[in-house]
């Protein structure tokens, strides 16, 4: 006897369209869940952040939020996945291959120190983790891959830089990328104890243009450099 053929989801009146709206409520609470999570964290750490909180303002429950993430572990990795992940596809968007080498890296320069400024929870996500001691990025498969494609987009660029005679040989792509990754950090991470010891605000717009400018500059000093980095 021949079993009847199953119907598709097109072949059960309209459950096609009505999935899709499903899939699309279910994509849009999740990801209103992870905007509230970010700031919560950012604000208050892991430890001060809580769950309930961010239901209430997400205006769903907690138990909708661990049927999403698990716990709070789980949103709590889920919010710096995503953190990471907005500055790296941002990276791999950028066109570094009609530029020369000194332009690409004052392109990736210009780029991490504007993602920084427009993405301040991004910042206070990574001094709550440091200060966690990496305990929750380091339990992430996402994120143990998340760092490759920056490493590997500043290789690149050194690559050519170095086979043009333009670049010191004696520094590779991490040694760039923390260069960088340090200005941005610190201008952020530590404005407001700079501006209570020296009285600059290193967020303020009057400034602005002359840091990110420096920042390009003073990479591109670096890498052209020909002083050893040891005697």
């Amino acid at each position: 006897m021949t079993r009847p053929r199953p119907q598709k989801p097109s072949e059960q009146g309209g459950n096609t369209e009505d999935t899709g709206k499903r899939r699309r409520n279910s994509d849009l609470t999740r990801h209103n869940i992870l905007e509230v999570a970010t700031s919560e964290f950012a604000d208050k750490g892991y430890s001060g952040a809580r769950v309930d909180e961010i239901a209430a303002r997400t205006h769903t429950t907690k138990r909708m939020i661990y049927y999403y993430f698990t716990d709070k572990e789980g949103l709590y990795q889920a919010v710096l996945e995503r953190s990471y992940s907005q500055i790296r596809d941002r990276e791999r968007e950028l066109d570094t291959e009609g530029l020369t080498p000194t332009e690409a890296i004052r392109a990736i320069a210009s780029l991490t120190f504007d993602h920084h400024e427009h993405n301040p929870d991004f910042i206070r996500l990574v001094s709550t983790e440091n200060i966690l001691r990496g305990e929750h990025i380091r339990k992430s498969e996402a994120l143990s891959n998340l760092g490759n494609p920056a490493a590997e987009l500043l290789e690149s660029i050194l690559t050519r830089g170095q086979a043009e005679g333009l670049f010191r040989r004696d520094v590779d792509a991490l040694d760039v990328h923390m260069a960088i990754s340090s200005f941005c950090v610190f201008r952020l991470s530590n404005r407001y104890t700079f501006q209570a010891l020296f009285g600059r605000d290193l967020t303020d717009p009057a400034h602005r243009e002359h840091l990110r400018t420096m920042l390009g500059e003073m990479i591109i000093a670096f890498l052209t450099s020909t002083a050893p980095l040891s005697s």
